[in-house]
């Protein structure tokens, strides 16, 4: 197994991985494995989440980063360690620097989220911001790494990291040893193709399926030009896999082992956290979400039984309050209406009435007079509602039609 980056040569095998269980066991613990019974419903086969959102760092970032520390030589110790990350590779780094006694600098991209910042200060890391994307952060790190001596830590293109990450595979085996298929979130490829290397040589017959967010997904691109693409834009809430670019290394072993790599919508991003958090009481960052939202997406492309890897747990409070608005929105919880009504005494109580008696509650309401679609009798009213979902909101529609009134849906 070669130690340097960009080898062509370079791969990474079972054994690898199975050397990198006792590092990784000496840093990180195993995490659970929970049956879904709301994913299950709708594929129809067991659906079991692996939940590295409650893996120390919250992530399972800490697996490479506790395997490719460990292996450094007392010189390269001496020299110190640079990481570039969106938070949770740069979590696991500070952390297993932490333990060896190693000296840490992460650079982050600007607007890295806060808690991720934070943890990673926490765990002794001195923490500089750069550039916009992850890669803009890394060129900065390499420039470090060249000025200072320090050795970088990639957050997925090393032999090392990929073994580490690839021992989630070998707990994944252990933990549902009757799994068909085993969706995984997937940035730069680091955890997909370490887990593949694994479970494919356990069992040839598994089938393992990456899974990006569409507005940051370089590996269908890079998969049919047969060669790492640079994506020219990004525009994703799901920071921990908005990657630009894959690895040369993880390119090649994702080419080779993973079997299929999927997209997920913004959409279905919210829609999966929000069931997660409400479903299963597990709170997970949206890329940690990202498998989940493939198998709500498309139930029946999955045979069973099949393993949900939850990748990441680091999610703003913030952030989290506007996914889950944003999930509750694109499962039709919230309705946004435009009733034309006539500009009458008593007029705004009797829509009000029976909206009420539609079981919907009323989040927000404005009035609109001043419009040139609008006769001189009419007002508009703008009405933010809450419902009980998609069927209950088809509901509320129909029953304001059926009372004549104009209603325009707004999503």
């Amino acid at each position: 197994m070669s130690e340097q980056p960009g080898d062509p040569g370079q791969t990474v095998t079972l054994a690898d991985v199975e050397a990198a269980r006792p590092l990784v066991d000496s840093v990180a613990v195993p995490t659970p494995m929970l049956e879904s019974r709301w994913l299950s419903g709708l594929v129809g086969a067991p659906v079991h989440l692996k939940c590295e959102n409650l893996q120390r760092t919250g992530s399972f970032k800490v697996r490479g980063a506790a395997t490719r520390i460990a292996r450094l030589s007392e010189e390269e110790r001496a020299r110190g360690v640079v990481a570039a990350s969106a938070g949770n590779h740069a979590q696991g780094v500070a952390l297993a620097a932490q333990q060896h006694g190693i000296r840490a600098t992460v650079f982050m991209p600007d607007g890295a989220p806060i808690p991720k910042e934070r943890a990673t200060r926490g765990y002794g890391a001195e923490v500089v911001f750069a550039g916009a994307v992850l890669e803009d952060a890394l060129a900065e790190a390499r420039e470090f790494s060249d000025r200072t001596g320090a050795v970088l830590i990639h957050p997925f293109d090393h032999v090392d990291i990929v073994a580490g990450q690839g021992t989630l595979g070998l707990e994944i085996a252990e933990q549902c040893p009757q799994a068909a298929t085993v969706v995984i979130p997937t940035g730069g490829g680091g955890l997909v193709a370490g887990s593949a290397v694994a479970l494919k040589a356990l069992r040839p017959d598994l089938r393992v399926v990456g899974v990006q967010a569409a507005a940051a997904a370089a590996y269908p691109p890079s998969l049919a030009e047969g060669r790492p693409v640079r994506l020219a834009q990004m525009a994703t809430m799901a920071d921990g896999i908005a990657v630009g670019q894959p690895g040369d290394l993880t390119f090649r072993l994702v080419r080779e082992h993973v079997d299929e790599v999927l997209t997920v919508s913004e959409e279905s991003l919210s829609r999966a956290l929000l069931a997660l958090v409400e479903r299963e009481k597990l709170v997970v960052e949206p890329a940690g979400a990202a498998a989940a939202a493939a198998l709500c997406e498309a139930p029946e492309h999955f045979r069973g039984p099949v393993v949900v890897v939850l990748s990441g747990g680091n999610i703003d409070p913030l952030l989290l309050g506007k996914v889950i608005r944003h999930g509750m929105s694109a499962a039709r919880r919230y309705l946004n209406l435009q009733v034309t009504i006539a500009d009458v005494p008593g007029g705004l109580a009797r829509l009000l009435a029976e909206v009420a008696d539609a079981g919907a509650n009323v989040l927000e309401i404005v009035h609109e007079r001043i419009s040139p679609m609008l006769h001189l009798d009419e007002v508009e009213v703008h009405l933010q509602l809450e419902t009980r979902g998609s069927p209950h909101a088809e509901a509320v529609l129909e029953r304001l039609r059926a009372h004549g009134y104009l209603v325009l849906d707004r999503g």
